[in-house]
């Protein structure tokens, strides 16, 4: 475990966020940059290829594939197919679905399964009381938090594969894949670029990285896990992968002294305390985007053991003292991957 202490300027400032860039940048041909809002973000597509026309038509599929499955998997959409499932559990009836929004949900039960429930989309009532708690800046009812958390839980969502159909299981439940969406979005939209002959590409949906085939004469992408010059993150060369970061460094709440994430435990439904964050690098987003969420609510230790049961390639973990301002890094390296 390395540890170092930030001065006081980068304890001001810190905001830890994955940064690509180009080495030996003088020696490649700047890569092509697109950009769109989507899923509540800035998704920014790179692709290392010659502007033409096959090239824009090829980045004008993929965002239009982004937004036809964001309005199948977001929880903002009213519309959304998501959404519309939520609302059925005033029914508690089988409803049938999508098979991409059936591939998300059966990915993510068995990743609550693994977790004992440390990962579980049935969170969202906890994410918009929690919403609200931010804004109020002030710690949610006690009541009200055990009334909310009673409308959740991984089991109570049952899938039938025969049918392909899902159903929720108590009143007012509400679905949240914040936390698995996007990667999964991100891989939908790098399948696009590369079946359309762009391969050499990378994803960065708000930080969260998918990357495709190295640039032209090169190894790799390079990624730096760390948007600070003294962060002491390490700058890895990735292709066909992916690279995902959760963690509270800009999103938390502070009550009385303590500090709450706007990651939820989803079985206290409370904000996890203390600053944190994990990043992940995975063979897939969806995989990168959902672990490395579940491994803040887990911690370091635990979230080893998990993850060698997926196609994971590292672990960083990131945590701050309070009231040192310590930082202790901790990282973990699959053994398939040197």
């Amino acid at each position: 475990m390395l540890r170092f202490i930030f001065n006081k300027f980068f304890q001001i400032c810190l905001c830890l966020r994955l940064i690509v860039f180009s080495i030996e940048g003088a020696e490649l041909q700047t890569p092509l940059k697109f950009n769109q809002k989507l899923m509540g973000t800035d998704v920014t597509l790179i692709i290392d290829a010659d502007d033409c026309s096959d090239l824009r038509d090829a980045v004008r599929h993929a965002y239009k594939e982004g937004n036809r499955l964001n309005m199948i998997l977001s929880d903002w959409e009213a519309d959304s197919e998501l959404s519309v499932l939520s609302r059925s559990s005033r029914m508690g009836a089988y409803i049938n679905i999508s098979e991409e929004l059936f591939d998300v949900l059966s990915f993510s039960r068995d990743l609550s399964v693994q977790t004992a429930g440390a990962f579980d989309i049935t969170v969202g009532p906890l994410s918009r009381l929690w919403r609200i708690a931010r804004h109020q800046k002030k710690f949610p009812n006690q009541s009200k938090l055990e009334q909310t958390l009673r409308r959740t839980g991984y089991k109570n969502l049952e899938l039938y594969e025969a049918n392909q159909s899902a159903r929720l299981t108590k009143q007012n439940m509400v679905l949240d894949l914040g936390a698995v969406a996007k990667g999964y979005i991100a891989d939908r939209m790098l399948a696009v670029l590369m079946e359309r002959g762009f391969p050499r590409c990378l994803i960065d949906a708000g930080g969260d990285l998918t990357i495709g085939d190295p640039p032209r004469s090169k190894n790799g992408w390079s990624v730096k896990i760390g948007g600070l010059a003294n962060s002491h993150t390490e700058l890895l060369v990735l292709s066909n992968c992916a690279v995902a970061t959760s963690g509270d460094l800009e999103q938390f709440l502070e009550i009385n002294g303590k500090i709450y994430s706007h990651i939820i435990n989803p079985k206290t439904g409370v904000g996890m305390e203390g600053r944190a964050q994990v990043s992940v690098v995975a063979k897939r987003g969806m995989i990168a985007d959902a672990l490395a969420s579940t491994c803040l609510v887990i911690g370091f230790d635990q979230a080893k053991a998990i993850l060698s049961k997926w196609d994971f390639y590292q672990l960083q973990f990131l945590q701050i003292d309070p009231n040192t301002n310590e930082v202790m890094v901790s990282r973990a390296r699959s053994p398939s991957w040197e």
